[in-house]
């Protein structure tokens, strides 16, 4: 641990990390190296996942949650826990089943060996503030009413039970969809969604070489051992929220860029005004709502970040061009005749998008 010994404040850590003591600029090029070196240990253990990884390591530092979308075995619990291995803190995952009650997500019941019955917390309060990593396995599983209090969660990072309120400062939520099956699922509202910073896709690597190595070598095998092959706590996690901060502070956009940026919103809900078509398309039918004013601050908070990462201190277009699409693609909403066709036409509009507006 590259700052040493951490307090257990947010406020503390950030003071022992040199937040705000004239030393920005060389805590900035520390922390970068080290999320760098957990970047690589993550992808050596999850191989043929460098685009999704990237992207997760943006939304780690941007403070921002994580819709996942992907194939059944694709490896996207396993980068999951190997991340949360690096930074530290706790780790839970729950699975969404049609049964599952908002209840199960605050307390678990059951009788204990003397037959009495017993509350204790459940797994978003088992860890209190702790609690870093929060997986929901298959989402759209799960009743609306149980998407709403994880949605609260996400929002304000709190909970409200046994007459207490409870903190998650520090918890990044991530959850995946089963794109599969649809009977007995419950699709995610718009609001939902719009609670995400990325929706990253997670696909069957395409490389031979990617290929054989998943399939043949018995090391790709044992998840459990790529997972501890990932060093243990890289990143101090009760400063992260302090250095996510610092970030946001340092890194600057140009008048230009910014201007940019508000074309790119813009053209989310009248494309046409861009001259932009699509074959097979009616324009004028085609937006039912564009991107929120929360998505165009995830695009440029992750903007920031992709910009650290990439050692500078201001934000260029091909930073933008980098989160565009899991900053955006969940955001715009089409009509009814056009829905069933989402992820197809969303990825051709901002292709579009990106080649008709002009860059600073």
């Amino acid at each position: 641990m590259i700052f040493g010994e951490l307090a257990a404040s947010p406020a503390d850590a950030g003071r022992r990390a040199g937040f705000g003591t004239g030393r920005d600029d060389t805590v900035l090029q520390e922390w970068r190296n080290q999320a760098l070196a957990m970047e690589a240990a993550v992808g050596r253990a999850v191989i043929g996942q460098a685009e999704p990884i990237r992207l997760i390591n943006i939304a780690l530092f941007a403070r921002g949650h994580v819709l996942l979308e992907g194939d059944v075995g694709v490896g996207k619990t396993t980068v999951l826990r190997a991340f949360s291995r690096a930074i530290g803190g706790k780790f839970e995952r729950v699975e969404g089943t049609v049964d599952m009650m908002p209840g199960d997500l605050v307390y678990h019941t059951y009788v204990d060996a003397e037959g009495r019955p017993r509350i204790d917390p459940g797994p978003l309060l088992r860890h209190g503030e702790e609690l870093v990593t929060f997986f929901f396995n298959e989402i759209n599983r799960a009743r609306p009413q149980v998407q709403s209090l994880l949605l609260r969660a996400m929002a304000e990072r709190t909970v409200s039970a046994f007459n207490r309120e409870y903190r998650f400062p520090h918890m990044t939520v991530f959850a995946d969809r089963n794109r599969i099956e649809r009977e007995e699922t419950f699709e995610l509202a718009s609001a939902a969604r719009d609670r995400f910073l990325f929706e990253v896709r997670m696909t069957t690597p395409t490389s031979p070489e990617v290929r054989r190595a998943l399939a043949l070598d018995p090391v790709f095998h044992d998840a459990d051992a790529l997972i501890d092959s990932v060093e243990a706590g890289m990143l101090p996690w009760t400063a992260m929220n302090a250095l996510a901060a610092l970030v946001q502070r340092q890194v600057s956009a140009s008048e230009a860029l910014q201007d940019y940026v508000l074309e790119l919103w813009q053209a989310t809900s009248t494309p046409v005004r861009y001259g932009i078509r699509l074959d097979g398309v009616d324009m004028d039918r085609l937006i039912l709502a564009g991107v929120s004013p929360r998505g165009i601050s995830a695009l440029m908070r992750a903007a920031r970040v992709a910009a650290w990462l990439d050692e500078r201190l201001y934000v260029t277009p091909e930073d933008v061009q980098a989160v565009l699409r899991p900053a955006f693609l969940h955001r715009i909403f089409f009509t009814p005749v056009y829905a069933l066709r989402q992820a197809e036409i969303a990825e051709a509009l901002l292709g579009e998008m990106v080649s008709r507006i002009a860059a600073p």
